[in-house]
């Protein structure tokens, strides 16, 4: 933002001084956080957040995670990867986690990855799977079981969990480097409004020429590398019922019934398939609500889910 210089008249002084509070409140505004920007970066109570711990260098470029972890620590402790969403173009890691789940008794990490306006599918793919096998990789270090680690995410974030969820061992998606001697398979899913068959998800707003319709179609785009027409496999690659068997992790989806962005369709549609291939799925349709699901109005049934999941005995 430029600073203009105001030149004070001495016959004018109180002007100038009212013009002078004017232009700081409009440049505070400019430049202070939303609520809810402030509410995501503030630590938690009995909280110890380790932050910008390189986890990949790729290209000259170095990914960074925090570790939220809970103060006292006495056994390993299950773990959980927060992927923040923003159309895959936006956003970063201090978008979360939305509510205090390490209180619960878990280790939260919360991860940059490669934006699509950076680099397109599957970079987005590659870097969380590279965070988990990091987890793995340093699982002692930070006290985290390996065996049991799981990923929950919003929007776009969504999507990067459940195609972690349903991509283990998918070799073509796994990237180079990145400790590639640990597994990047994660033991359960939530996600949050988020899409889960890309070609249908563009096809469906196709056409359409309300703002979201079309921020939709530029955004999948952005994140495929180019027109539908030429990234059709892209689309199919970066869908996670593409790759669901009956081995892969349970699911939790939470959609918004009146949801603008992402259609709630998409995760019925998801939950529809990825029970047809055999996976442990549940789909809450939060009525009323629109595309901001996932706070602390959630927190009793994901926590509970990733309870069932992860503090079992016996990893998947």
């Amino acid at each position: 933002m430029r600073t203009h210089q105001i030149q004070i008249v001495s016959c004018c002084q109180w002007f100038a001084s009212a013009l002078l509070v004017i232009a700081v409140t409009i440049c505070a505004a400019q430049v202070a956080p939303s609520a809810e920007g402030r509410r995501q970066r503030s630590d938690y109570p009995d909280v110890v957040v380790q932050r910008d711990v390189e986890y990949r260098k790729i290209d000259g470029r170095s990914l960074r995670l925090d570790v939220y972890s809970p103060q006292s620590i006495s056994a390993p402790l299950p773990a959980v990867l927060w992927i923040h969403g923003n159309r895959w173009s936006r956003g970063s890691k201090k978008q979360g986690p939305p509510f205090n789940l390490m209180a619960k008794g878990y280790v939260v990490v919360s991860i940059d990855y490669r934006l699509s306006g950076e680099a397109p599918f599957p970079a987005q793919i590659e870097d969380c799977k590279a965070a988990v096998r990091w987890l793995r990789a340093n699982a002692a270090k930070y006290q985290i079981d390996p065996d049991h680690i799981g990923a929950w995410g919003h929007s776009a974030g969504g999507h990067l969990a459940a195609l972690l969820g349903t991509s283990g061992g998918v070799a073509e998606l796994e990237g180079k480097g990145g400790n590639p001697n640990f597994s990047s398979r994660i033991q359960a899913v939530c996600g949050l409004s988020s899409p889960g068959d890309i070609l249908r998800f563009f096809e469906d707003v196709t056409g359409a020429t309300d703002d979201a319709s079309v921020n939709a179609r530029a955004s999948i785009e952005q994140f495929l590398g180019g027109p539908i027409e030429q990234t059709r496999a892209n689309a199919i690659a970066a869908s996670p019922n593409t790759y669901a068997s009956k081995d892969d992790a349970p699911v939790l989806l939470i959609h918004g019934e009146n949801d603008m962005s992402i259609p709630v369709s998409q995760s019925k549609l998801l939950a529809k398939e990825l029970k047809a291939a055999g996976i442990d799925v549940t789909l809450e349709v939060a009525q009323g609500r629109g595309h901001g699901v996932g706070g602390p109005r959630f927190e009793k049934e994901i926590t509970t889910f990733f309870d069932k999941h992860l503090k079992t005995s016996q990893p998947r």
